[in-house]
């Protein structure tokens, strides 16, 4: 069966194989021994079949294959995880944006953040899948638990581009019926959206009972607006730019920022979900403690 990984440059390689090392060292660094699931054991899958050996328990003899081959089988089963969870990464044209400062755009780190994330739940033995977006579902990697699945959720990952504008409330409601088990939906965006819109998509998340946390990107400058000279402005999702002086946007801009920033709290206060804001300049450590924190709480 070919592997997505055939179809990708060598250099591309480098670059999975890279981003899978840095949430390897980023997870071993964090969380050395909490990496078995407490709620492993809890559903179990088919596996596969093995003949019956002197000790084995009757009751796990399948009875069907007996009566088929005339010979005695037992099944063998999985253990399965209760927790199901879909990491939704945003690749839209604002998620490009990295400040003078920044090392990383808050695309970059969201993909660094995800795998991170990825590779926390596999090692918990969780089953975690991956979608990104933009103006639509451009990835789509089903939650798997197996160790393998990672490389295809990295894969996934490192061939992201951001790009297109979104709407996220219309994107998320056509993503609605396509996460057909109830789960943990873990957000990784800037939000910067319609709220109204994307708060109703949330809603229909929560009323098919997903347990859902927003993980809100910032840079640095988006939030301190540290600007003083005449300034180039461009939007990340068209061709619009204009050239402006800071000193009479800021007022304005820190105050449309608060209203935001408040309005999305609100929301997701009232539909019970976890919001966790992040910037670029932190550790993903820090994520991953969030994570935890909504894990358990």
């Amino acid at each position: 069966m070919a592997h997505v990984s055939d179809h990708i440059h060598p250099s591309e390689l480098t670059k999975v194989t890279r981003l899978q090392m840095l949430a390897k060292q980023v997870v071993e660094g964090f969380c050395t021994g909490l990496h078995r699931s407490p709620h492993k054991g809890s559903s179990v899958e088919f596996k596969q079949h093995r003949p019956y050996v002197h000790g084995d328990e009757l009751r796990r003899l399948d009875w069907k294959v007996y009566g088929k081959s005339d010979r005695y089988y037992i099944r063998e089963y999985e253990e399965e995880t209760n927790l199901r969870c879909t990491i939704l990464v945003d690749k839209s044209g604002s998620m490009a944006y990295r400040g003078q400062a920044s090392k990383l755009s808050k695309h970059e780190y969201a993909v660094r953040l995800a795998a991170s994330l990825a590779y926390l739940m596999v090692q918990q033995q969780d089953a975690v899948g991956l979608m990104t977006f933009d103006d639509r579902l451009r990835d789509h990697v089903p939650p798997r638990s197996r160790p393998a699945h990672l490389r295809a959720i990295v894969d996934a990952l490192a061939n992201a581009k951001p790009g297109e504008d979104t709407q996220i409330g219309a994107v998320f409601r056509t993503l609605v019926p396509k996460i057909h088990r109830r789960g943990l939906l873990l957000i990784l965006s800037d939000c910067f959206t319609e709220l109204d819109e994307m708060m109703r998509a949330l809603a229909e998340f929560r009323h098919c009972r997903h347990d859902v946390a927003v993980f809100q990107i910032w840079d640095r400058e988006e939030l301190e607006f540290p600007f003083h000279q005449r300034t180039r402005f461009e939007s990340l999702e068209g061709s619009e730019f204009q050239m402006l002086d800071p000193a009479h946007l800021r007022e304005t801009y820190l105050s449309n920022l608060a209203k935001f920033r408040e309005e999305l709290r609100a929301g997701c206060f009232r539909h019970r979900i976890d919001l966790v804001s992040m910037v670029t300049d932190q550790p993903y450590a820090d994520a991953l403690a969030a994570y935890l924190a909504v894990r358990n709480g």
